[in-house]
């Protein structure tokens, strides 16, 4: 969803641009965004799905599959034993809960009470954004989180993307929360040229319109509107950090290749602000320059499984994810590439996986959906929770 942001050096195109026509009901927004502050998490659950049912334009004919794929939702512990510990789940721009289905599951294995958010503008049809405002992210964020810590005293917040930049700045205003999982988090953009999107908001709608490719899990197209309440994200959660370090424990998951966030600025962030020694950061890439012990170097480059590296989304997705996995059901084909080199995409028998924008002469590759180390991290993750 994020790849238009990072080609904010074509705005100025985009906005004279003709744009698909707005009958497409994908592309026209609904009246209002429904309202996330219940007393409690069920009628949280029981108004979104309502909402759902009557403003969602589907893209597939498995109606209940994309509103499943698109609800917030809560695992117990999966011992059965009442809660003792419990993590809020927050999704990117354009994504959905469906996201955090992998990592969820094995939180509640860990025995963690998990519970994950739809943010406002979401789950419905992308025309939704152009209502979003990063405020009511925010606010929707805290306010989820001050419910969970009325029913549990240890509270975690977990984030992906531009999720991982809220939960972020609720931890560093929260000081009751217990410390972070951050999957690619989104704090510093790759592009220099995010400031710019303000502007742009009040000139073109659209950053990228398309039809539906079917995929029920995100949205296709992506307004300025959208994109620029990220931007707003990242200004709010960098400027907290130049102001605060943060000493709870905090597991940061990050792809070196990464097409959207400055991979190299985020790291450096981690060393710098992120104090806690039980602390970890998984460096998906080659190897790079750090004195810090509480980063991990893991190779993308994987030839073995025609991965030639990571994917700003790959990181949550384990291999045999029915949607995502390596046998999965979707393939992004629509990854930067040559336009013969994605035409061949859907029918390739020898296709390499990648994150968005990589070309390699030769190859064909689609984006790179799961994680090959996905145990790995999973392990890691008890590890960092588990320190006090």
């Amino acid at each position: 969803m994020l790849k238009s942001i990072t080609l904010l050096t074509t705005l100025l195109l985009l906005i004279s641009c003709s744009q698909v026509s707005n009958q497409n009901p994908l592309h026209t927004a609904s009246a209002a965004l429904p309202e996330h502050r219940q007393s409690d998490f069920q009628s949280y659950l029981s108004d979104t799905r309502t909402w759902l049912e009557q403003q969602r334009v589907f893209v597939s004919a498995d109606k209940q599959a994309e509103l499943n794929a698109n609800m917030p939702y809560e695992l117990p512990p999966a011992d059965g034993q009442p809660p003792q510990k419990a993590v809020l789940l927050v999704h990117g721009l354009g994504d959905s809960p469906f996201f955090f289905r992998d990592i969820g599951a094995e939180l509640s294995k860990q025995g963690f009470l998990v519970r994950t958010l739809l943010l406002p503008g979401h789950g419905s049809r992308p025309a939704d954004l152009m209502l979003a405002d990063s405020d009511e992210w925010q606010e929707a964020v805290s306010h989820h989180t001050r419910l969970l810590q009325q029913q549990v005293g240890e509270v975690w917040l977990g984030g992906f993307s531009t999720g991982a930049n809220l939960v972020t700045s609720e931890a560093l205003s929260n000081d009751d929360i217990s410390g972070l999982l951050l999957f690619s988090p989104a704090i510093v953009p790759e592009s220099a040229m995010t400031h710019l999107l303000p502007v742009v908001n009040l000139l073109s709608d659209w950053l990228d319109q398309e039809s539906s490719d079917g995929n029920y899990t995100r949205y296709g197209s992506l307004t300025t509107n959208g994109a620029t309440q990220y931007y707003y994200t990242t200004r709010q959660v960098r400027q907290q950090l130049v102001e605060n370090t943060y000493d709870k424990p905090v597991l940061i998951a990050l792809s070196a290749d990464d097409s959207v966030v400055d991979s190299e600025a985020v790291k450096s962030l981690f060393e710098q602000r992120f104090n806690n020694p039980a602390s970890k950061l998984f460096w998906f890439g080659e190897t790079t320059e750090t004195t810090d012990s509480r980063i991990e170097v893991l190779t993308s480059r994987l030839p073995q499984l025609q991965i030639s590296n990571f994917s700003h989304m790959s990181l949550l997705f384990a291999a045999n994810n029915p949607f995502y996995g390596r046998n999965g059901s979707h393939r992004i084909c629509e990854n930067g590439q040559t336009e013969a080199a994605e035409k061949l995409c859907p029918d390739s028998n020898d296709l390499w996986y990648s994150n968005w924008g990589y070309q390699e002469a030769d190859k064909v590759h689609a984006r790179l959906t799961w994680n090959p180390y996905f145990d790995r991290l999973v392990s890691s993750i008890k590890q960092v929770t588990s320190a006090k």
